[in-house]
């Protein structure tokens, strides 16, 4: 292990909780990621010992059996999962933010409900935003549920769930009528129960099938189709409508410092390929990376690679101290994915015809690294997000 991505400051409880992770990852998910990943392959094994590892309930409270641990400590462990495969921390990533909103928006009864088995790894989570016309914009969304009698009756089709087949609970972002003067007033975020699976799920609930994807594959990204599901009100987050699209934003925040990780994980790996090739191959006669052009590169690479972890750590922090992070969280996440997709090609670059064969991890990450600069929101969307709070806190 090099001197990269080190974290001053960790607790020791921290500090052991994040090498048990790299050392899974080194056992259970390198030697087999890049075989399951062209099977596009769901990693059962590696599931269940994330689940024994506790993984699943890191930071959710004690008194709803999990770890009850920091943002940090999760972000450091998502880190470790994605410089080993991209995919895996995915499947964490949205059952850590349907954990989140509920621990943050919840009634106790739904908390208890839910959270003691999502600690466990028995009920998945899985959140539902965008749909196949709204993409980044929110407001446009057209899934809507109507009152009727006994609850509301949810009518539409939603886009893009990561583990849209294995989960069994969905947080699902749709709009009601409240009567509100703001489109965002207007919108409601439903706790959905479905079984594991494709097809019908429950009733009036369909999961198509699996999203075919360039990268990003083993984990299951699929669309959710609703066709009057009929739902009662005490699932509705928090038990009061209206309050959706706040929740929602809440739990993106906190996952744009997990993209952040992620980014920052598999920046890390394609560094550790590239000065490793390095000192592997010859040309003219001496180790390519003796030649001062390679070394540039790895110069970089290695920058790129830190300042993304130091921003990531400090996004993660801000949140830990109970502080607003959308300013901190946008620049990890923009940094962070756009390094990511420069590092890993500046890795295929040193590997030169070999990083275009499939024999070779680094074409595993050159697919996977896009994902990142679009996933909990583009670049763009980043940038505006940072420009708006740079703004509000420079005001003349």
């Amino acid at each position: 292990m090099g001197r990269l991505c080190q974290t001053d400051g960790l607790t020791d409880d921290q500090t052991e909780i994040v090498k048990a992770v790299r050392d899974f990852v080194e056992r259970e998910i390198l030697p087999v990621a890049t075989e399951l990943e062209h099977r596009d392959e769901y990693p059962t094994k590696i599931v269940e010992g994330l689940k024994e590892l506790g993984l699943f309930g890191l930071m959710i409270p004690e008194e709803y059996d999990g770890l009850g641990e920091s943002l940090l400590t999760y972000a450091l462990a998502v880190e470790e999962i994605a410089r080993g495969w991209m995919s895996v921390s995915g499947i964490i990533n949205t059952h850590f933010i349907v954990a989140w909103m509920l621990l943050q928006h919840g009634t106790e009864e739904q908390k208890k409900k839910y959270l003691p088995r999502m600690a466990t790894g028995e009920v998945r989570g899985a959140f539902s935003m965008s749909e196949p016309g709204c993409g980044s914009d929110v407001s446009a969304i057209t899934t809507k549920a109507t009152r009727v009698d006994d609850g509301y009756e949810i009518t539409g089709q939603k886009m893009w769930l990561t583990n849209g087949g294995s989960a069994n609970l969905v947080a699902v972002l749709v709009k009601t009528d409240e009567g509100a003067d703001s489109v965002y007033r207007n919108m409601t975020t439903f706790l959905v129960e479905k079984e594991e699976g494709f097809g019908e799920t429950a009733q009036g609930v369909t999961v198509p099938g699996k999203i075919e994807k360039m990268g990003y594959k083993g984990v299951d990204t699929t669309e959710l189709l609703f066709e009057g599901h009929r739902i009662s009100a005490q699932q509705i987050l928090g038990g009061e409508p209206g309050r959706g699209f706040y929740q929602m934003m809440d739990g993106v925040e906190v996952g744009r410092v997990n993209v952040a990780a992620r980014g920052c994980g598999v920046a890390n790996r394609a560094f550790e390929l590239g000065v490793a090739y390095a000192q592997q191959r010859e040309t003219f006669g001496k180790k390519i990376a003796e030649h001062q052009a390679v070394q540039f590169r790895l110069a970089e690479m290695a920058t790129k690679v830190e300042a993304a972890h130091q921003l990531m750590v400090k996004a993660a922090r801000v949140k830990d101290k109970g502080e607003r992070n959308d300013l901190e969280a946008g620049m990890a996440k923009y940094l962070a994915s756009e390094y990511c997709a420069e590092v890993v090609e500046d890795s295929f670059r040193i590997h030169g015809g070999y990083g275009f064969s499939k024999e070779y991890e680094i074409e595993r990450l050159y697919r996977e690294a896009p994902m990142l600069l679009i996933g909990e929101g583009t670049a763009d969307i980043q940038r505006m997000i940072i420009g708006r709070r740079l703004l509000e806190d420079y005001r003349l």
